[in-house]
């Protein structure tokens, strides 16, 4: 407890590392609960343990849900028996613990010889945890044994005290400035991000970036309160999820005791804040039902959200903050800044950016933080490539070696970081011990300038592969060939070898210089060599991405009917056949699609981007355009026909003209599509075109049709009669 004291004092957090069986484990750990006088531990277990009650425990799985509070002891069982180390929760849970607490970290003897029981999610069938390697847990160990600031305790004997290193005279406790008009606030960041935020004028954008504990979450909710109390009829906030913003409607509520939480939103007499998922918002939006003059838009951890739809609100909202983490337990600043920040600066070139640096919970030179970022990668960046003249290198990666190799380990992972909006501290244990992994970077002067991370999935039993594909089983992992089963319908697609793309990342400094491009065709050539059937890929569906993928040969074979809730995208499925199998299977299954891709655009994604419409059917031959098709489509555009009447005559135009080169992200091929196949209204089409009325459109329409007509016909002749 002295210990506890002393961390207290110079604001510090420290990490007990206990050891051994897990009933001494456990023993000593409510010893140590019991013997201090703790304002709010927190025991993580799958199991509460005896002599506790239940409102003291959690298990890993709902880390999330105490995202906003606060501990001074926390207590991680990875020890008794169904209890294992939760990569996710460790990180989640460990920005909670304020300065004076204690992290006690349970483990057995001899961890990392073998997987624990939280590999069972990361088992894939047909494999048992215990088939696994345990290399993140023997890394794990490797980096608390070496740490000097651990305090060691054998669960028998007495913890091992190290001397405390000396306080850095550079690093005083955060206040606020006492002239600061934000009493409210903790450090003088915070104040400043409120101030901005409250001031914030049209076409302004504000970007807050912070590592984790500087207050980012509740300084947008102190600008809540205090626009409200100004008069501020509505306020929208959104995140990947609402667990990331409770926070936000914590301080509302401590600020504004006449005002009412219900659910997702915050009452206070007419005027409200309200939590909109990234789809629901996408959608509102898009519709005309959210944004305009006036609005004002809170978007929080908006690394963990596509640049696409950040840059959609951009548009919609004339008062928008981004708020990110920069270093924290899910997506990443670094990436956000990479993805999105130069179509901010195109866009909005008086956007501004504030860094919050200074800590709340704890001192700038707190341990734990450093140790923590150092166990999980949380602070993982791509190394900086040195200047060659030479190409990059291509080279397969022993995942074997990368636990001996700390530094490359966070090269390479930093990059996968830096480049995908959803990496958690999971995703480190997935690479390192996930069967069926495979990496492959490109390296300039030994540093990673480019990194392909594959899985292996497939190879089921026919029998199994029927069961899946009529929904009565679904064994772990597998992404891609149980979805593909489940939804097409395609025994073949789990009883054949598919390697998936899971992560493709390319530094900052070397994109557009046709890296990702030789990644791809490279893993095509191990993937052939090593009897794969499909190289596969799924993502978010884009324009950009799309046309990556199409251009090396990848066949669309899927596309989600719903937008996810975190991205606001329709998850896309491609493949690319390696062998005569993989052909079969391919051509079956992109058949189906496309047969099935028109009577889906009219009706189930019907509000699909028309661009990722017109993309999709352009993959398709389509019907023939004959001559009656061409004579309806004339009669449209050169005459006087109601467009609605040859309706079938402008849908076949349309896919022959995409099937004949015209680019699907030609705006009014887009157009085209939204109206013939999506059904989309006039009033939609004369917003998108500028245009007032319904016969407007229809001119555009004949313009249109006539546009097309031209460019297809094989002589440039009318084949009017």
């Amino acid at each position: 407890m002295a210990r506890a004291a002393e961390l207290g004092r110079r604001r510090w957090r420290g990490l007990v590392w206990l050891t051994g069986e897990a009933g001494a484990c456990r023993e000593a750990a409510l010893a140590l609960w019991q013997a201090g006088d703790w304002q709010s531990p927190l025991w993580v277990a799958p199991e509460v343990p005896a002599g506790l009650a239940d409102a003291d425990c959690l298990a890993p799985g709902l880390a999330r849900t105490r995202l906003g509070g606060e501990q001074d002891l926390l207590v991680v069982d990875a020890v008794s028996e169904g209890a294992g180390f939760d990569p996710d929760a460790f990180g989640a849970l460990a920005g909670t613990l304020r300065a004076g607490g204690l992290l006690v970290l349970m483990t057995p003897p001899g961890w990392g010889e073998r997987p624990d029981a939280d590999y069972v999610r990361l088992a894939e069938h047909p494999f048992r945890p215990e088939q696994l390697s345990a290399r993140y847990l023997a890394r794990l160990a490797g980096l608390l044994d070496a740490s000097p600031e651990v305090i060691r305790w054998p669960a028998l004997d007495a913890p091992f005290l190290p001397p405390l290193p000396e306080e850095d005279p550079r690093v005083p406790p955060p206040a606020v400035d006492p002239a600061s008009t934000a009493p409210d606030c903790l450090t003088t960041d915070q104040a400043e991000a409120v101030a901005r935020l409250v001031r914030q004028r049209r076409r302004r954008p504000l970007v807050i970036t912070a590592d984790r504990g500087r207050g980012k979450s509740a300084a947008l909710g102190i600008a809540c309160a205090r626009l409200l109390a100004a008069g501020e009829a509505e306020i929208l906030v959104t995140a990947p999820r609402p667990a990331a913003v409770e926070s936000l409607f914590e301080r509302l509520e401590a600020l504004c005791p006449a005002g009412q939480r219900q659910g997702h939103a915050f009452l206070l007499a007419e005027r409200r804040v309200r939590f909109v998922p990234p789809d629901e918002l996408t959608r509102l939006a898009r519709e005309g039902a959210a944004g305009g003059a006036g609005a004002r838009l809170l978007v929080d951890e908006a690394a963990a959200i596509p640049a696409a739809l950040l840059g959609e609100w951009l548009t919609a909202f004339p008062r928008i903050a981004f708020a990110t983490t920069v270093h924290g337990y899910e997506g990443s600043g670094r990436g956000f800044a990479v993805r999105f920040l130069d179509r901010l600066a195109h866009e909005a070139p008086a956007w501004q950016g504030l860094h919050m640096g200074e800590p709340i919970r704890w001192a700038a030179d707190d341990p734990l933080e450093g140790l923590v970022n150092r166990l999980l990668l949380l602070d993982a960046e791509p190394a900086p490539p040195a200047p060659s003249s030479m190409a990059p290198a291509w080279q397969r990666v022993v995942i074997a070696e990368l636990v001996d190799n700390e530094a490359r380990l966070r090269a390479l992972f930093g990059l996968l970081v830096q480049a995908h909006y959803r990496t958690t501290p999971a995703d480190l244990r997935r690479l390192l011990d996930g069967h069926g992994v495979g990496i492959g970077a490109l390296v300039s002067d030994k540093a990673p300038v480019g990194v392909v991370l594959t899985g292996d999935e497939g190879g089921f039993a026919l029998e199994l592969a029927g069961r899946v594909a009529r929904g009565e089983r679904r064994p772990r992992g597998h992404l891609m060939a149980q979805s593909l089963a489940a939804h097409a319908g395609s025994r073949e697609a789990l009883t054949a070898r598919l390697r998936r793309v899971v992560r493709i990342a390319v530094a900052a400094s070397q994109r557009r210089a046709g890296l990702g491009r030789r990644m791809i065709e490279a893993e095509v050539e191990q993937a052939s060599r090593d009897g794969i059937d499909l190289l596969g890929s799924s993502f978010g569906a884009e324009p950009g991405l799309i046309a990556f993928w199409r251009s090396l040969g990848f066949v669309t074979l899927r596309l989600g009917l719903t937008r996810e809730t975190a991205t606001g995208e329709h998850a896309l499925m491609l493949a690319r056949p390696l062998t005569e199998r993989g052909e079969a299977l391919v051509e079956e299954l992109s058949i189906r699609f496309q047969r099935s891709l028109p009577g889906l655009l009219a009706f189930e994604l019907r509000e699909l981007e028309p661009e990722i419409a017109a993309a999709l059917l352009a993959e398709g031959e389509g019907p023939a355009l004959d001559a009656a098709d061409r004579r309806d489509a004339e009669d449209v555009a050169l005459a006087q026909r109601e467009p609605a009447l040859a309706r079938p005559a402008l849908q076949a135009l349309v896919r022959h003209a995409l099937a004949r080169g015209l680019p699907a992200g030609d705006e009014s091929l887009g157009l085209l599509v939204a109206w013939g196949f999506q059904g989309r209204s006039a009033e939609w089409l004369a917003a998108r075109l500028g245009v007032s009325g319904r016969r407007q459109v229809t001119d555009w329409l004949r313009q249109a049709a006539a546009a097309l007509l031209a460019s297809t016909s094989p002589t440039g002749a009318s084949w009017v009669r």
